[in-house]
């Protein structure tokens, strides 16, 4: 009799120890829809707006990215008495070397650098959204193979980058 309580006991412990992990395995990330200018990824429950930030700087700097402005747009709308619930505000983030590869043969680009980044709160759940380079390529028309593959590449790792970031990592 003490076996089978001992061994429901270590069941249910073994069960409670498992839930943790199970609930905070992050959701995948969303597929890239190539028709859509925007890409939009959830932050996952419990990562809080500092979270984001921290995640994404350190991100960027890992891959030798800067970020040349944060445009705090929710601040501003506030100040103006405006009411605006939530946090609303863009990050830059650009690849001086991948960014140049695009730059040089396409200086018009430079109307959609540098890359940026949306933070955003929606329901009272925070997102992410990228304004997706190789979407904006679109409007330059014809261009290299070598240039979409460098805005792929900025691409690819910015939605790494914010892939770090829903889920609050370093």
């Amino acid at each position: 009799m003490k076996t089978r309580s001992l061994a429901h006991v270590l069941a249910l412990l073994a069960s409670l120890i498992a839930l943790p992990a199970c609930a905070a395995t992050p959701t995948p990330m969303p597929v890239v829809n190539p028709e859509n200018a925007l890409y939009i990824v959830p932050v996952e429950p419990g990562v809080s707006h500092e979270d984001v930030v921290i995640s994404l700087d350190s991100a960027a700097l890992g891959k030798n990215f800067v970020s040349p402005a944060t445009f705090a747009i929710g601040d501003h709308i506030r100040e103006r008495g405006l009411n605006l619930p939530g946090v609303l505000e863009v990050r830059t983030y650009c690849s001086l070397g991948i960014g140049a590869e695009v730059l040089v043969d396409y200086p018009e680009f430079a109307a959609f650098a540098p890359c940026r980044i949306a933070i955003y709160e929606k329901q009272g759940r925070l997102y992410l959204a990228l304004d997706r380079p190789t979407y904006a390529l679109r409007h330059i028309g014809n261009v290299s193979q070598q240039v979409r593959d460098a805005a792929k590449q900025l691409e690819e790792t910015l939605i790494w980058m914010m892939n770090k970031a829903r889920k609050g990592e370093i």
